[in-house]
C-alpha cells in the first residue's frame, strides 16, 4: 500500500467555513500540513453530460444546476488567476463533459493566458472533438484525456447509456490530427460489464503511441453499489495482460502521477494503472478540484469544500480569494479514507469531474 497515515489526523469530511482571519504567506507555492506541494487543479465547467455512464452517474435522479448558479466566465478566471498566484501551474477540464460549456474555445484561450498557467488539458468523451479538437488547439490546449471503455459499438452504447462508438472514434482521430498530444484514453473497469475486453483495449497500444489507463470504479455518491460489486484490482488486470502479451515493462514516471505506466514489449504506446481503491496514492496527491458552482473540493472521495463562489459573489478580489485557497490547502485531509470506511456523500463523478 502507498498510504503511509502521518501521526496527525486528517481533517473531518464537512464543508468547510472560510476563515477571513489567518494571512498566509503570499510569495511561496501553497504546500498541505503535510508538505506535499499542491499545484494540480481540476476544474468542472458543468455539470451536464451528453453520456450517462454507468459509474459517472446514476440512470434516474439527476438534478443539474441552472445556469446562473454556475461560476460565470469572469467568475472562474479570476478563482484561476488567484489559483495561479497560489502555485498552480497545471490545470484540467472537466465536467460532466466540458465540450458542451458555452464558449468553451474562448474560455481555453483565457485560461491558457493567466500569468503562471503552464499547462491546459481536459478531459472529455470525445463527442463534440471532430467539430472542436482544431479551435480549442488553436486556442492553448495541451493536449486529451478520453474516456473509452469499450471497443464493441453495442456495449459502448450500454456502459454509456446512448454514446456512439464511431463519433469518439471520430472525436480521438481529430484529436490526434490537432496535435492534442499525448493522448490518454481511460477505461473504467467494471467486473461483469467490460472485463472481457481488457486484453484487446491493452492492444490498443501496440498500435497507437496512445497511453491506454485502467481505473478502478470508484465509490462515489449514486454508483456505490456498482463499485462494491464491480471493483477489479489493477493487480488482477495486470496479471490478466502480462498473462496474454508477456511480462511488461516498467516505465518511468512523475511521483505525482497516480498512473503507475507499463509497457508490452516493442509496443509504441504505454500503459497506465489508476488504483485509488486498492492502492492509494495520497502520500503524492498534488491536486484539488473546482466544481461548477464553485466550490473548491479538497479530496476526490472525501465532502469536504470551501465555497469560492459566494466569496466572489460578495466582492472578493483576487488577493482575499488567494487567501481563502491557501487555507483550503492547509487543511487538506492526508487522504480519501476508505480503508477506515470514509465514504462520500455530497456529490456524484458527473459533477466532480474524476
Amino acid at each position: 500500500m502507498r498510504l503511509d497515515h502521518p501521526t496527525t489526523g486528517a481533517v473531518p469530511s464537512d464543508v468547510i467555513e472560510p476563515r477571513h482571519d489567518l494571512t498566509y504567506a503570499s510569495d511561496a507555492p501553497a504546500r498541505d500540513r503535510y508538505g506535499r506541494r499542491i499545484d494540480y487543479l481540476r476544474v468542472s465547467l458543468t455539470d451536464r453530460c451528453n453520456m450517462r455512464c454507468v459509474y459517472c452517474m446514476p440512470a434516474v435522479g439527476m438534478q443539474f444546476l441552472p445556469r446562473p448558479e454556475l461560476l460565470s466566465n469572469d467568475e472562474l478566471i479570476l478563482v484561476l488567476r488567484a489559483a495561479a498566484g497560489v502555485g498552480f501551474r497545471k490545470i484540467r477540464l472537466t465536467g460532466g463533459e466540458p465540450t458542451l460549456r458555452h464558449e468553451i474555445v474562448a474560455l481555453v484561450r483565457a485560461i491558457k493566458a493567466i500569468p503562471g498557467i503552464a499547462h491546459v488539458a481536459m478531459t472529455t468523451n470525445a463527442l463534440r472533438l471532430r467539430q472542436l479538437a482544431g479551435p480549442l488547439r488553436e486556442a492553448g490546449l495541451d493536449r486529451v484525456n478520453v474516456s473509452i471503455d469499450s471497443l464493441d459499438p453495442q456495449k459502448f452504447r450500454q456502459m454509456t447509456r446512448g454514446g456512439s462508438l464511431d463519433e469518439v472514434w471520430a472525436g480521438v482521430r481529430a484529436a490526434d490530427e490537432a496535435g492534442l498530444r499525448p493522448i490518454k484514453l481511460n477505461a473504467v473497469v467494471v467486473r461483469g460489464m467490460n472485463d472481457d475486453e481488457v486484453i484487446r483495449l491493452a492492444a490498443l497500444t501496440t498500435q497507437y503511441p496512445w497511453e491506454f489507463r485502467f481505473i478502478e470504479v470508484m465509490p462515489l455518491t449514486g454508483v456505490a453499489g456498482l463499485a462494491e460489486d464491480g471493483v477489479i484490482s489493477s493487480a488482477e488486470l495486470l496479471a490478466r495482460i502480462a498473462a496474454h502479451f508477456g511480462p511488461l515493462e516498467t516505465y518511468g514516471q512523475d511521483p505525482s502521477d497516480p498512473a503507475r505506466c507499463y509497457r508490452i514489449p516493442g509496443a509504441p504506446g504505454k500503459l497506465g494503472f489508476i488504483s485509488a481503491v486498492t492502492d492509494p496514492f495520497c502520500a503524492t496527491c498534488n491536486r484539488m478540484r473546482l466544481t461548477a458552482e464553485g466550490r473548491l473540493h479538497l479530496c476526490l472521495l472525501r465532502d469536504d469544500e470551501l465555497d469560492l463562489r459566494a466569496a466572489v459573489r460578495a466582492g472578493a478580489g483576487e488577493g482575499e480569494i488567494a487567501q481563502l485557497i491557501r487555507h483550503a490547502v492547509d487543511v487538506k485531509p492526508w487522504g480519501h479514507g476508505l480503508p477506515e470506511g470514509v465514504r462520500p456523500t455530497l456529490r456524484s463523478m458527473s459533477q466532480l469531474g474524476g
